[in-house]
């Protein structure tokens, strides 16, 4: 295995969050106000406390939370499901429709909370291969109407041609789309895959370059779904740590998020840890104490189970 599962567990959710914190910190027109974090939080301590996906917890918690769930929200929401169900497509597939069918989501969103969880599943079982993840991710997503699955297509075949920057952000970028903005986060995360430093700092740049010349906030943040998909392939250990450091000072999140990817990690692998589950997710400790305490866990034998 080439990185610990922990610690890509880790690096979905600090991938994500540090994106979303240096596109607040670059001078944006229109910032996003902690939107990942909010998202991630709720749905994820419910699948630590149960220790399984609950359609009817997940929507009273979400409804106390939020009186209107917008379209990153939605997707950033589901990425708790796509990490605990990494191991089975089926599984996968079938809870994230389950949980986007009660939250009346568009098809635009259906297509692209699958896109995505599809890639963080292929990256926690090391099956991720860029010349193959495309066209696996459009036979995951199915018969659509969107252009999403058009516009990975675009994507990949850009990648092959090895395409300008400029000529991939010229193709996608010119209906300004929901589906466009989805397939540039998997291009800056392909070129770029080994690399997450530059991957999301390429991506930082397009929000910066989009948000002059609109003022539609519908779209997702771009940089957070890039920061999360080459945080989760990369691990946490490829985000810089005088990125973490500096943005420890900005972000109470960050401490919470990373307790949260352990214990999420534990209760999958269906280990024993005391106190997990009534455990209040401290904003107290420093990312760096976090970074060098690994969560402490006790299994008993044959406890690790297949869902």
């Amino acid at each position: 295995m080439r990185y610990l599962l922990g610690s890509r567990f880790r690096g979905v959710f600090l991938g994500g969050l540090v994106g979303e914190a240096l596109a607040q910190s670059s001078q944006l027109k229109h910032p996003i106000g902690g939107d990942f974090a909010q998202s991630v939080v709720p749905g994820a301590t419910s699948l630590i406390k149960l220790g399984k996906f609950d359609i009817d917890d997940w929507l009273e918690i979400y409804q106390q939370k939020f009186t209107h769930l917008e379209p990153s929200k939605i997707i950033f929401a589901t990425i708790p499901i796509s990490v605990f169900f990494h191991e089975n497509p089926v599984k996968l597939h079938q809870n994230l429709l389950r949980l986007l069918k009660n939250w009346d989501s568009n098809l635009e969103i259906r297509d692209s909370t699958l896109a995505i969880g599809y890639a963080i599943a292929q990256s926690l079982t090391e099956k991720l291969h860029p010349q193959t993840l495309i066209p696996q991710i459009i036979a995951f997503i199915g018969e659509t109407n969107t252009s999403l699955p058009q516009n990975l297509l675009k994507v990949n075949n850009l990648l092959e041609r090895r395409a300008s920057l400029e000529r991939v952000q010229a193709e996608l970028d010119s209906q300004g789309t929901f589906s466009n903005e989805i397939a540039l986060a998997f291009y800056y995360f392909l070129s770029t895959l080994e690399d997450f430093p530059l991957a999301v700092l390429r991506s930082i740049r397009h929000d910066e370059i989009w948000q002059k010349h609109s003022d539609n906030l519908y779209f997702p943040n771009t940089s957070v779904i890039t920061g999360l998909l080459s945080g989760v392939y990369n691990s946490n250990t490829s985000i810089p740590v005088n990125w973490r450091v500096s943005l420890t000072r900005q972000l109470s999140q960050i401490s919470q998020v990373l307790e949260l990817a352990d214990a999420l990690a534990t209760t999958w692998s269906g280990v024993y840890e005391p106190g997990l589950n009534s455990q209040e997710f401290a904003h107290e400790e420093s990312l760096m104490s976090n970074e060098n305490i690994p969560p402490c866990v006790y299994a008993a034998p044959r406890v690790i189970r297949a869902r």
